[in-house]
């Protein structure tokens, strides 16, 4: 098994199925305690489109986003969005995404569990 095949079998037991369905690894690195790692969408098109009729055209900025803490260290997902722009006319295209809970920078999951223990909406610190 190569080191990226062992990466990705790694990467499905700690990372959200959303991401690595769709996003590529491109980094990581540990900071003062907090793991970062940074991933970038795969050159999958918006539905509706095929590859022919778009080209990539760069990154959104990368965003933050906070997961389940591994072996008492924070981690970060810093994530790049591809944009797409439309050959014949153009257009500028992205791939809509909800990675996050909404009014959080926490994954669906983690605010989930968060909630759980808590009993409220850890961006808040209301009941729901």
């Amino acid at each position: 098994m190569s080191t990226y095949e062992q990466l990705q079998t790694l990467a499905r037991f700690i990372l959200p199925e959303e991401i690595i369905e769709n996003f590529d690894i491109v980094g990581i690195e540990e900071k003062t305690g907090v793991l970062h790692i940074r991933l970038d969408e795969q050159a999958i098109p918006p539905s509706g489109y095929r590859k022919e009729q778009l080209s990539p055209n760069g990154f959104f900025p990368s965003s933050m986003v906070y997961d389940f803490p591994i072996r008492d260290r924070k981690v970060i997902l810093h994530i790049r969005r591809r944009r797409w722009v439309e050959r014949e006319t153009g257009k500028s295209f992205f791939r809509p995404w909800s990675l996050t809970a909404e009014g959080t920078r926490y994954t669906e999951s983690f605010a989930a569990f968060l909630k759980g223990v808590f009993g409220y909406a850890p961006h808040t610190g209301q009941n729901p």
